[in-house]
């Protein structure tokens, strides 16, 4: 029998805080009901971070639900303090659209977009934030907000709290605005619920509140926990930085790679937060992942899973091909495409290269593969060295932009699986 909504919610982490479960679950019951989740452009693309509301919103899409993916074209221009030690830097209104609009057509790929009654909508708020004339909206909203009530929010809390990072006013209005924002759902589009981070809860239930003072009728809240690694370690972030979900900015070979090198301490629960594998499927895993670890194939289902998500089935073949090319030696048989991808997943340094050459020892330490000349030499006598997959037999052997792969790339290989590489550039 198939668990219910909040069941599997419950069964996968997937609940931080929540209304009164049973209500809530009662709520659902009841009918297909608008779901909402607020996104503000603060860069021009989304992260993984913001996978697991998208993927939430998918949950309840799948389970007979409308999800509203609302891009906060208007808050954006305000900056929301939670979860944040200092105030954001405001950005101009032309780069928050602009950044509005490419985070648009990302969600897109994650639901199901059309006029069905199931079928997700994408909505902006600053339609109607930038219509608000400040004294109807202070004298109609802002009276249904106690600074008392305001001032007791863990967000504002947090950062009332330290001597390094007050909380401006500017930052302290936003939770009426999104509060409004839900009000305005409400009374538009019969959304009801709304889900968030662990961080929105404050402003989640301030928008119920408003809703009932309003309107005399309840609303709903969801939020899902913050995904931290198992070593406390922040999600999300590589040595390459963060793993975006615009593929100009993160490829998607960079992205099946982030996933695939999941520690086995982690990788069940990705599985349970940001695949769509049944629990049962996912149990099965979990005992592989105990008796036979170093095959890895929790790791790559999360990865194959992840990436088909984001950039399509297509990507993830074009992701394992670069796997397997890149670890059987076949380094030559990438296309150019395939080997600008395959850089961008490693250590990947500028190379300025004329009509000279540079020899491997002096390449191996620009890479920062040997933390010196003499090392290099070690490592080229061992066979410990390939180069766009050719062995380096010869301590004095050299390379140039006639023997780099496309004409521009060095792909370098200590040992079994270390890499590293070099892009040239104009001298």
């Amino acid at each position: 029998m198939r668990p219910s909504l909040l069941d599997d919610f419950e069964a996968r982490g997937l609940i931080a805080d929540l209304t009164p479960r049973e209500e809530l679950a009662r709520h659902l019951a009841q009918g297909p009901r608008s779901v909402y989740c607020g996104f503000d452009p603060t860069a021009d693309s989304l992260h993984v971070g913001s996978l697991l509301p998208l993927l939430a919103l998918r949950r309840l899409q799948m389970a007979g639900h409308r999800p509203i993916v609302l891009i906060g074209g208007g808050t954006g221009l305000i900056g929301d303090p939670s979860g944040k030690a200092g105030e954001r830097a405001l950005s101009e209104q032309a780069q928050v659209a602009a950044w509005a609009e490419r985070l648009k057509a990302q969600v897109s790929r994650l639901l199901d977009f059309g006029t069905g009654p199931t079928d997700a909508q994408l909505l902006d708020n600053y339609a109607w934030l930038a219509k608000l004339d400040v004294l109807d909206f202070l004298r109609d909203i802002g009276k249904e907000f106690s600074i008392g009530a305001m001032i007791a929010k863990e967000s504002v809390r947090a950062r009332m709290g330290r001597t390094d990072a007050g909380l401006s006013y500017t930052e302290f209005s936003y939770q009426i605005l999104q509060a409004y924002d839900f009000l305005r759902l409400f009374q538009d589009h019969r959304c009801s619920m709304q889900i968030g981070g662990s961080d929105q809860w404050g402003n989640i239930t301030a928008g119920i509140d408003l809703i009932r003072r309003k309107t005399g009728e309840a609303a709903y809240g969801l939020t899902l926990p913050l995904v931290m690694k198992a070593d406390g370690t922040k999600f999300g972030k590589t040595e390459a930085g963060t793993i975006w979900l615009d593929a100009s900015k993160t490829s998607p070979y960079e992205m099946y790679q982030f996933w695939l090198n999941t520690s086995d301490d982690d990788v069940i629960s990705y599985l349970k937060y940001f695949s769509f594998c049944s629990l049962e499927r996912i149990g099965e895993l979990a005992g592989a992942t105990k008796t036979a670890p170093e095959k890895r194939e929790a790791q790559e289902v999360l990865a194959q899973e992840v990436t088909a998500l984001v950039h399509g089935e297509a990507a993830v073949r074009d992701a394992r091909t670069i796997t397997e090319r890149l670890f059987r030696g076949e380094v030559r048989s990438l296309t150019r495409e395939q080997a600008a991808q395959a850089c961008s997943a490693m250590p990947n340094m500028a190379l300025s290269l004329g009509a000279e050459s540079i020899a491997v020892v002096d390449l191996l330490t620009k890479a920062g593969l040997a933390e010196s000349k003499k090392r290099a030499r070690e490592l080229i006598a061992a066979g410990a060295i390939q180069v766009n997959g050719d062995p380096v037999e010869n301590p004095g052997e050299a390379v140039s932009r006639g023997t780099a792969l496309h004409g521009r790339y060095f792909i370098v290989k200590k040992g079994k699986k270390t890499f590293a590489a070099a892009t040239l550039v104009e001298a």
